[in-house]
């Protein structure tokens, strides 16, 4: 099992998630989050004053999915966020070594 981690841009949340469930990802945690990369944010003027936006507003998706579905789901991810322009995101992956539902105690791959 893997653990992907993507932090993409908010206005790109609907079409993430719609490509994911289309390759029959089942769960997501969605989380909303502050931070920049390499554009370190821009400045903007509100009422005359000048001021820096240095965090910015993203979304970071973690889905956890079997070692054969992590590309089917990365390339969802990339298809669906991908704008060309700085700011798209960044896709992180992690081996998970267990899961186990809660509710009956089923553990591995049949508790995702």
């Amino acid at each position: 099992m893997q653990k992907i981690e993507a932090v993409i841009q908010p206005s790109k949340l609907d079409a993430v998630k719609d490509a994911l469930v289309e390759i029959g990802v089942d769960g997501m945690t969605i989380l909303e989050a502050r931070g920049h990369g390499r554009q370190k944010g821009h400045t903007e003027v509100y009422r005359g004053r000048e001021y820096s936006v240095d965090l910015l507003p993203k979304v970071k998706l973690e889905i956890v999915v079997t070692d054969a579905m992590v590309d089917d789901a990365v390339n969802a991810i990339i298809a669906a966020a991908r704008t060309g322009t700085i700011g798209d995101g960044k896709i992180f992956i992690s081996k998970i070594d267990e899961a186990i539902r809660i509710r009956n105690d089923e553990r591995g791959e049949i508790a995702l």
